[in-house]
């Protein structure tokens, strides 16, 4: 189907093979992978099996309704799709990159989560970059 034929919002979704969704893999990954701490989220990453960059994220309660609950995990959704996977492909970092908000997170704007996970990314790939 051509993109100017699509119904509006089809093909703006993060692609199911850069998705993190099964519950070990979320295990295995907060086991292991490198914890890094912003404001309002705690970011862990490890190297892919798969040959691409996934995403995952993780919302916990906190008290909160399922509306605000769903509310947080709609931005760090969006921010992960439109920000942190095009950059990571771009600076070719091959990592699942699992993304919790913490409590925090249920006050903060789109925006200050956005930058926070821009900022986060950009200093993964200099990290990637210097190891090369």
């Amino acid at each position: 189907m051509a993109a100017a034929s699509r119904p509006e919002g089809e093909g703006r979704r993060l692609p199911r093979e850069r998705r993190i969704t099964r519950g070990a893999e979320i295990r295995e990954i907060l086991r292991r992978g490198k914890r890094s701490g912003t404001a309002h989220l705690d970011v862990y990453d490890s190297p892919s099996p798969a040959s691409h960059p996934r995403v995952g994220l993780v919302v916990p309660r906190h008290r909160h309704t399922i509306v605000e609950r769903n509310r947080v995990k709609r931005r760090l959704r969006e921010a992960l799709r439109t920000e942190v996977l095009p950059r990571l492909v771009a600076c070719e970092v091959n990592a699942d990159v699992l993304v919790r908000a913490r409590s925090g997170a249920y006050d903060a704007t789109y925006r200050a989560l956005l930058d926070e996970l821009v900022r986060w990314t950009e200093k993964r790939c200099s990290r990637a970059r210097s190891s090369s």
